[in-house]
C-alpha cells in the first residue's frame, strides 16, 4: 500500500503520551512544514501556526483549555508540543483553511512515529485576554480565529486498530 495512504488509514487520535519524552526540534520542524502545505482557499494561506514547546506556556495553555472545557484534567493528555491553529477570519475559506492544516499536521505527525490529537477551544481560548495577550507577546497582528490545537509527542500505548468504516459512508454515482 502506498505510504501515504497508509498513514491516512493508521492515525488514531493519541489520549496517553510519555510525558519524559520530548520530540525533536527537526521533527517538530518537519510537522510544521507540512501543516504549511496545506491547501488553502485561492491560495490564500489564511492559517498561522503557534509552535509550543516552552513547558511553562504549554501547562498555561492548558489550564485556560481546562477551564473552557469546565475541568482540571490536562485537555492535551500530556503532549508536551501543542501546535496552535488560527486563521485569518477575513478570508472566507478559513475555517476549512485551518482544518486542512490540523489534518496535515496529524497525519505528518503519524507518518513519523508520533501520536496527535486535535484538541478544540482555540477559538474561545484566542478570544479571551490569554490567548489575545499571546498573539501580542508574539507580534501576532489581525483578525485570527482559533481553529485548533494539535497536540503530539510520542504515544505510552499503542493506538487502537480502526473501527470498520460504516457500510453508507460512501455513495457512488455512475
Amino acid at each position: 500500500m502506498n505510504e501515504t495512504l497508509k498513514v491516512m488509514e493508521t492515525r488514531r487520535s493519541c489520549r496517553n503520551f510519555d510525558k519524559k519524552k520530548m520530540v525533536s526540534a527537526e521533527d517538530i520542524e518537519a510537522i510544521v512544514k507540512a501543516g504549511t502545505y496545506a491547501p488553502t482557499g485561492r491560495g490564500k494561506q489564511s492559517p498561522i501556526i503557534i509552535a509550543v514547546t516552552n513547558k511553562e506556556l504549554r501547562d498555561q495553555i492548558a489550564t485556560e483549555n481546562a477551564k473552557i472545557m469546565g475541568t482540571d484534567m490536562d485537555p492535551f493528555y500530556g503532549a508536551p508540543v501543542i501546535l496552535i491553529v488560527l486563521a485569518d477570519k477575513t478570508i472566507p475559506t478559513y475555517k476549512y483553511d485551518g482544518s486542512l492544516v490540523m489534518g496535515n499536521l496529524m497525519n505528518a505527525a503519524e507518518s513519523l512515529g508520533l501520536g496527535s490529537i486535535w484538541i478544540h477551544r482555540a477559538k474561545e481560548e484566542f478570544e479571551s485576554d490569554f490567548g489575545k495577550k499571546i498573539l501580542s507577546d508574539l507580534g501576532i497582528d489581525g483578525d485570527y480565529e482559533g481553529i485548533g490545537h494539535c497536540a503530539i509527542g510520542y504515544a505510552a500505548v499503542p493506538a487502537p486498530a480502526s473501527a470498520p468504516r460504516k457500510g453508507n459512508y460512501v455513495y457512488y454515482v455512475k
